[in-house]
């Protein structure tokens, strides 16, 4: 399966890179850091520049930054684009393998925010045991 640009609703990033291109692979919605289709944010992107790009897309992120939304300029562009992230929490790392079965497992519950909570910005973690909002800090 290849990603559809008329179908995009979901962007891997970086942090996550495998994980996107295994999600690209079977799904039409999905692409990530470094594809075609969005070839204004190649592998390497700061990410003050490419929240806005995939923000502008309506795109969801998902990813394993931990550090979005503590760095201050990255959570003034993460506010400003509107940005919504799906991520993957966990002290450890893990395969990508596990990640792709995390992230399958709360896919359901994933589209469930989505259609509640359209726009952002906002954060969900998504655990071992579900997915829970993470509230953004004051501005």
């Amino acid at each position: 399966m290849t990603a559809d640009k008329n179908q995009l609703r979901f962007f891997v990033d970086e942090s996550s890179l495998g994980l996107g291109k295994a999600l690209e692979a079977a799904r039409k919605d999905t692409i990530h850091t470094g594809h075609k289709l969005i070839p204004e944010v190649p592998i390497g992107t700061p990410d003050e520049l490419w929240i806005p790009e995939v923000a502008k897309r309506n795109l969801t992120v998902i990813g394993r930054d931990k550090k979005i939304r503590t760095k201050p300029a990255e959570l003034r562009v993460f506010r400003d684009a509107g940005l919504r992230v799906f991520r993957i929490g966990g002290k450890t790392d893990l395969s990508t393998w596990d990640w792709l079965g995390r992230v399958v497992k709360h896919w359901p519950t994933m589209e469930a925010i989505l259609e509640a909570e359209p726009d952002g910005p906002w954060m969900y973690v998504i655990n071992a045991t579900g997915v829970v909002p993470v509230p953004l800090p004051p501005d």
